[in-house]
């Protein structure tokens, strides 16, 4: 059972969160503050946990500090402190998502969702070359080829063509590319995807009768097409 901790001190929202979080399906701890949080993670392993960083004993941000040090275990920072300050600051120290109260409830749950797909997704092994129609990609070297012909592409390009296979079969939008590729990105604007979309189609789509690769979803992304994809 995929097991949650909740570092949260507001004991009814702790409550609220941790009786929904059950009834999706997922084991539930809950610590009050920083010093139970960390004791809680030297003696067992989560898969995922939800941090406030308004605690009563320290800063939620000396929490993620000292975790990131030893542990890689995603983390979604639940705070009411909305400032984007606050938001970059806590993504650079290594939270996966921000979420700023009050929120929704069905969104946080659609996020801790999210968030674990992508874990179990790069726990999977990953083939040491991905054939996707006439591209092969070889991720522990970033490299990409056409027909067998190295393409030179930008480290945003690049990073920006693994997140739209990672999807691959479904829609990618463009707040999530964002995310993704550029780290949280509310600054950058929508047109930043959009050129580096059509950077990546020049360099991957040179030959018209090629089946197209990257597909545009009008007014919500892209979608990675799966036609002739493989891996060997």
């Amino acid at each position: 059972m995929t097991h949650i901790l909740v570092v949260e001190d507001n004991r009814d929202l702790a409550t609220g969160l941790r009786n929904n979080l059950e009834i999706e399906g997922y084991e539930v701890t809950v610590a009050a503050d920083g010093r139970a949080a960390l004791e809680a993670l030297e003696s067992t392993t989560f898969d995922l946990i939800i941090l406030d960083l308004m605690l009563p004993d320290t800063d939620g941000f000396r929490v993620l500090s000292r975790l990131r040090a030893s542990d890689e275990v995603p983390v979604l920072i639940l705070s009411a402190r909305g400032e984007e300050a606050d938001k970059v600051r806590g993504l650079r120290l290594g939270a996966d998502d921000y979420v700023t109260k009050p929120f929704g409830l069905l969104e946080l749950l659609a996020r801790v969702d999210a968030l674990l797909r992508r874990t179990q997704s790069t726990e999977t092994p990953t083939p040491e070359v991905e054939i996707y129609g006439h591209l092969e990609i070889r991720r522990p070297a970033r490299q990409v080829r056409r027909r067998g012909q190295l393409v030179a592409l930008t480290p945003k390009e690049y990073d920006l063509l693994l997140a739209l296979i990672d999807r691959r079969g479904a829609i990618a939008s463009r707040l999530e590319l964002m995310r993704q590729v550029w780290g949280y990105c509310d600054g950058v604007i929508t047109r930043t995807v959009d050129t580096h979309v059509g950077e990546l189609r020049k360099k991957l789509e040179r030959v018209p009768s090629e089946p197209k690769l990257i597909v545009t979803v009008r007014s919500v992304g892209y979608r990675w097409e799966e036609k002739g994809t493989g891996t060997e």
